[in-house]
């Protein structure tokens, strides 16, 4: 299952590029940019990530981004989590990125822009890893805010392929956001918003992202199976949930791994991400892993994992196709037969 799992061709649909800054590299940006840090090792930052839920996680999660300040330090967090992505045989990326969390910081949003964008040509001519963009608003923050960022994204469009709503999701309905999320769309912009794990309200939020923002897919989303209405409107609707395994034990206790075979079963296209592999210390491969060693997954329900990634990524029709393909012969040589 390891050999199997390190050259499964992959498509990683939810994973923060803030939440992949390694303790490594975010003491040397410290250090770098003259940003003084309560912790001075890598083994110190690790023990210092102490979150039980939510909001003690975004609370360590902001505090580490204090730390990117130039393109330079833009263009370094994409481009290693690229190669460590790459390394695990992931071929596609959409990656989210929070503009506002350094906007507030004086950090001008081109200079984060030309950062990344620089390290997605990087990987792509070095690594062979294509990659898009999705513009992430925070949700504790006020929709004329995000309206406002979405404005700033308008000279960078053909590097963004969608927006999202991430951050605190207490008292921050998807309804809040309802205009700025139809004016993203008139532009052109795909739609996903997050309903975590276990949030307040939750089953409403899902509805809101159906009914009332018209999302094209939802980040994480678990709680659905509790609404049977909802499960059958995810599959007759073909909205796909990006499913974040090893975060949910660290904010649920639980690898949801029963969760994610139910889905499977009811023909949801579930898929299986990072998050913020820097703090929960798993990328796609640890996560796919530990869903086998759990709960016994088999080749061919990873397989399916991997194929509902590919089919609800944003790409064309085409790109897609392809990468279904390579999917297809490589699980071939394995003599893996359909998921039912």
């Amino acid at each position: 299952m390891h050999e199997f799992i390190a050259g499964l061709p992959k498509a990683e649909l939810h994973v923060h590029l803030e939440g992949t800054l390694e303790p490594e590299h975010c003491l040397a940006l410290a250090q770098r940019n003259g940003i003084p840090l309560e912790h001075k090792t890598p083994e110190a930052l690790i023990r210092s990530y102490d979150f039980c839920d939510l909001p003690s996680f975004l609370k360590v999660y902001y505090s580490g981004i204090r730390v990117l300040v130039t393109e330079l330090d833009f263009f370094e967090l994409a481009f290693r989590y690229f190669q460590r992505a790459a390394s695990d045989g992931v071929v596609y990326v959409e990656a989210f990125f929070d503009p506002q969390a350094h906007t507030v910081r004086g950090i001008p949003f081109e200079v984060m822009m030309n950062g990344i964008h620089r390290a997605q040509c990087e990987a792509r001519a070095v690594l062979g890893l294509e990659s898009n963009l999705i513009l992430c608003f925070l949700r504790d923050q006020s929709a004329e805010s995000a309206a406002e960022h979405l404005a700033m994204s308008v000279p960078f469009r053909e590097w963004i392929v969608g927006v999202g709503l991430d951050s605190d999701e207490k008292n921050n309905p998807p309804s809040k956001f309802v205009t700025v999320f139809a004016d993203a769309h008139a532009q052109g912009y795909k739609l996903t918003m997050h309903c975590d794990v276990n949030q307040m309200n939750t089953l409403d939020h899902i509805r809101e992202c159906l009914d009332l923002i018209k999302v094209d897919r939802i980040d994480h989303g678990l709680n659905c199976l509790e609404d049977e209405q909802l499960c059958n409107a995810l599959v007759e609707r073909g909205i796909g949930l990006t499913i974040c395994p090893v975060s949910n034990r660290f904010v649920v206790q639980s690898l949801t791994s029963d969760a994610i075979r139910t889905m499977l079963r009811k023909g949801i296209k579930v898929t299986v991400n990072s998050d913020d592999p820097a703090y929960f210390r798993a990328y796609i491969n640890e996560n796919l892993m530990a869903l086998i060693d759990e709960a016994g997954f088999t080749k061919e329900e990873i397989k399916q994992l991997m194929t509902n990634a590919f089919e609800i990524a944003w790409l064309p029709d085409a790109r897609k196709a392809r990468y279904l393909q390579q999917l297809e012969q490589y699980a071939a040589k394995y003599a893996i037969t359909d998921f039912c």
